[in-house]
């Protein structure tokens, strides 16, 4: 066996794959509670039925992230949580709020980082 065949063989870690949600926005974020892990992207699928001004946009003030939702329309927010706890998240007048709930990293992951 050639030292490529052996190199082909060996198993690959490969990224962790965004979590996606999606999200309804009328009147409230449904779903409201949101959950993700330390290390792992998380994507956020907003979709806005309605015309309501406050709900144009949301807010990630932890993460300095926010993007316009235009109604009828799905948008995608990533986000790259790197601190397990709760982060808020809110439409641009704060009446629509919801919660990001973050775990810590998965043991296993942290000690193949290790190796």
């Amino acid at each position: 066996m050639t030292v490529t065949e052996v190199w082909k063989r060996i198993p690959r870690r490969r990224p962790p794959q965004p979590t996606a949600t999606r999200v309804r926005v009328k009147g409230s974020f449904q779903p409201n509670t949101l959950f993700g892990r330390v290390g792992e992207p998380v994507r956020i699928v907003f979709r806005r039925e309605e015309t309501s001004a406050s709900s144009e946009r949301v807010v990630f003030p932890a993460f300095g992230k926010s993007a316009t939702l235009p109604a009828f329309e799905d948008v995608t927010v990533e986000l790259f949580p790197q601190e397990p706890g709760d982060y808020q998240f809110t439409c641009q007048l704060g009446l629509l709020k919801g919660r990001l709930h973050i775990y810590p990293a998965r043991a296993n992951d942290h000690e193949r980082s290790t190796r």
